[in-house]
């Protein structure tokens, strides 16, 4: 099952109609300020979440009389973000796959949080994927797997350690190779900005947790 989050983060409303045509969902949750997208829009959505204390005023009014839309309000002294609250809603619902839109932006607090999201998924064996006009931001569930260079999102990838070491990091297929070698925390540029070279890309390692990101100017 895929579900895609709309999160309050910075959306270019062009590339959320082009990525929303390109690609189906079995389910669309809005995360509080996020429904202000999905209304400008015109989405179906099917569930609504949050503390409601960032949207245009009325706008979750107008949606509550309606009463079409499943909607969860939340106290804002909460203990989750509600980006937070929108995964984990996906998560019970079933979810194999999660995708967020507007989960990036200008307040980097919760970019940050919205990343860390994606560790909570992993450990589910589901896939998460952040998604804005230039990145694409994953945890790999595997520890092994191929990128095709005609499907990569954009020129760079880039991989950083969230877990505290990943040890036996391979990579083949790219402008810089790298063979049988750990990744720290604090590493500083070595896995910055590779570039793939051949029609399919290897990555492999041994053990760890990583953060994949693909990105374009």
């Amino acid at each position: 099952m895929k579900v895609l989050i709309i999160s309050g983060g910075s959306i270019e409303e062009e590339f959320a109609r082009e990525f929303l045509r390109d690609h189906s969902f079995d389910y669309m949750i809005a995360a509080d300020k996020g429904l202000e997208v999905c209304d400008r829009l015109k989405l179906r959505i099917d569930y609504i979440v949050g503390d409601f204390d960032s949207i245009l005023p009325g706008l979750i009014d107008q949606y509550e009389e309606e009463g079409t839309i499943s909607i969860d309000r939340y106290n804002p002294v909460k203990d989750y973000t509600d980006t937070g609250i929108a995964m984990r809603k996906a998560v019970e619902m079933g979810a194999d796959e999660v995708y967020f839109i507007g989960a990036t932006g200008t307040r980097l607090d919760h970019s940050m949080s919205n990343i860390f999201c994606l560790n909570y998924l992993r450990e589910r064996n589901i896939r998460g994927v952040i998604l804005d006009p230039h990145n694409r931001i994953t945890m790999p569930v595997e520890t092994s797997f191929e990128i095709d260079r005609t499907s990569q999102y954009g020129k760079f990838v880039s991989f950083f350690p969230y877990s505290e070491e990943v040890t036996h990091l391979t990579l083949k297929g790219f402008k810089y190779p790298v063979t049988d070698r750990s990744m720290k925390k604090g590493d500083e540029g070595l896995f910055v900005s590779n570039e793939i070279t051949d029609e399919h890309a290897f990555v492999s390692y041994d053990k760890g947790i990583m953060i994949m990101i693909e990105s374009r100017d």
